[in-house]
């Protein structure tokens, strides 16, 4: 796996670090942000609460809808009870790159 910032990429997927607010009032990609640590992430928050993974379920719609694949192509592999979160989609990896980096700005 190569790493571009927030973005893994494997074979035949990527993996997108994102830092989820929930309960955010919409449902809407924010563009990048910076860790404490000096990793980048994606900003996203959801309408939905964080209450039996229907947070981590709006957000995973939410980046499907984004980068325009089908909902099914996108996962959440890890941060399940957490705000940071790694998504992984699974498509053509130059055009998921080229989508994130537009939709990020």
């Amino acid at each position: 796996m190569s790493d571009n910032g927030f973005v893994r990429t494997g074979d035949g997927h990527v993996v997108v670090q994102v830092r989820l607010t929930p309960k955010g009032g919409s449902d809407r990609i924010d563009g990048l942000g910076e860790l404490a640590d000096g990793r980048k992430v994606v900003l996203a928050r959801v309408r939905a609460a964080p209450d039996k993974g229907a947070a981590n379920a709006a957000l995973e719609a939410l980046l499907a809808k984004a980068v325009g694949v089908p909902r099914s192509a996108v996962s959440l592999i890890t941060g399940h009870t957490a705000r940071l979160k790694g998504l992984r989609i699974d498509g053509e990896v130059s055009d998921l790159i080229e989508r994130l980096r537009r939709l990020t700005g």
